[in-house]
């Protein structure tokens, strides 16, 4: 799928959940898939969410954008649009959570969009666009790994009790459609 796709799709899919949060009621969907994952929450369970958790932290993704910049030639290239895109990720994010207001699970403050889904996304949305150069079967591998640590973020947040199923999925949705933005950009300017 080509990144205006990916980004029209995206941005699409966050206007609808944006719409549906600030509009219906959507604990109807929310409660029993929360509850479901809580279901098999096992301390097991929970301990490596937390180690997953940190996928989407900035903790761990402002020195992998720096490596990514450094180790990828493409990346390095235009330094300052992944650069962006990671400081451009959070500012969107904070800016919608006020926006729409929505309280987390357990807590007063705001949750939609999920900040770790969407930087998450965001980091490996970008990984994914700059590994396009590679031999077939590593760029299938990091978009298959890049997918799976997306949704394992949005997986700990709902398991670890700090967010709604749909404050993850608009997370996800904000992200890919940053991130598409960006390789949009990335491959307008190689042109």
């Amino acid at each position: 799928m080509t990144a205006p796709r990916i980004l029209a799709l995206a941005a699409a899919c966050f206007a609808l959940l944006t719409l549906a949060v600030i509009t219906l009621d959507t604990t109807a969907v929310d409660v029993p898939v929360r509850d479901a994952l809580l279901a098999h929450a096992s301390p097991g369970l929970l301990a490596a969410m937390r180690v997953i958790n940190r996928a989407g932290s900035w903790k761990v993704l402002l020195p992998a954008t720096v490596l990514l910049v450094l180790a990828v030639p493409r990346a390095r290239a235009r330094w300052w649009l992944w650069i962006g895109l990671m400081l451009v990720a959070p500012a969107t994010e904070g800016l919608l959570k006020t926006l729409v207001g929505r309280p987390r699970p357990e807590d007063l403050s705001m949750g939609f969009p999920s900040g770790h889904a969407t930087a998450a996304t965001a980091f490996f949305g970008a990984l994914i666009h700059l590994a396009q150069g590679l031999p077939r079967p590593a760029r299938r591998l990091v978009s298959v790994v890049a997918v799976v640590v997306i949704v394992l973020v949005a997986v700990a947040r709902v398991t670890l009790r700090a967010h709604w199923p749909t404050d993850a999925a608009g997370g996800i949705a904000l992200g890919a459609a940053l991130a598409s933005a960006a390789a949009l950009i990335d491959r307008r300017r190689a042109s």
